[in-house]
């Protein structure tokens, strides 16, 4: 096989929660003595350090970031799916904003957890613009299972969406029977960030409505 198509489900506890983030893999000829080629499906938009734009996948474990020889590529020991569960645990995870190098150490404190909960804001933003574009244009070869996973998780991601206008920090809510249930506090949901989450809410529930979810028609009004 050279070729392989991947879809990793946003983990819980992170503002990436309930989204699907698309990878494309590409097996040079010496795999697994060398690793694979991966680009990501980003829309246009960049929300994460390691995820660009243009579709690099940062990663030590890829070549495409130095790091550590526990962090490297071990020819014919090192794995497709270590890669997979690495993207999902080092790179979508609770506090992105410290991916960035030198970040953990140039924002110690109050001010690192400040900068960081505003960026989960943007970053929840725009995997949510990556639920639209995906719904759009799900993956070739994986349009029922984006139908299936939107139209179920659907009125969980917008009722997480009213939370957190409602100052909520992202990636803090679980969804159980249709309420929200907060992990933890903190002052978040800035002017900004609770004008862009309307708008975008509207967007997705219209499309969520679209897809055949339920309950869903209320979010398409909603003025959080």
């Amino acid at each position: 096989m050279d070729l392989l198509r991947a879809i990793i489900i946003g983990p819980s506890g992170t503002p990436y929660h309930d989204g699907l983030f698309v990878f494309d893999c590409l097996f040079p000829p010496k795999y697994p003595n060398e690793p694979p080629m991966v680009y990501y499906y980003s829309g246009g938009l960049r929300l994460n350090p390691n995820l660009y734009n243009c579709g690099k996948v940062c990663l030590s474990l890829l070549g495409t970031w130095h790091g550590n020889n526990t962090e490297m590529w071990v020819p014919g020991q090192s794995t497709m799916l270590q890669v997979l569960v690495s993207i999902q645990a080092l790179i979508l995870n609770a506090k992105p904003f410290f991916n960035e190098p030198g970040f953990d150490s140039s924002y110690p404190g109050a001010e690192g957890e400040k900068k960081s909960n505003h960026y989960n804001e943007e970053v929840f933003i725009l995997s949510l613009k990556t639920m639209i574009y995906t719904l759009r244009r799900p993956p070739e070869h994986f349009q029922d299972f984006v139908v299936g996973h939107f139209r179920s998780q659907a009125h969980d991601i917008l009722v997480a969406c009213s939370a957190y206008a409602n100052g909520a920090l992202p990636g803090s809510v679980v969804v159980k029977n249709g309420v929200a249930d907060v992990n933890k506090t903190g002052k978040g949901s800035a002017y900004g960030f609770r004008s862009s989450l309307a708008k975008v809410m509207k967007l997705l529930a219209r499309d969520f409505v679209k897809n055949g979810s339920t309950d869903c028609e209320k979010f398409q009004t909603s003025r959080s």
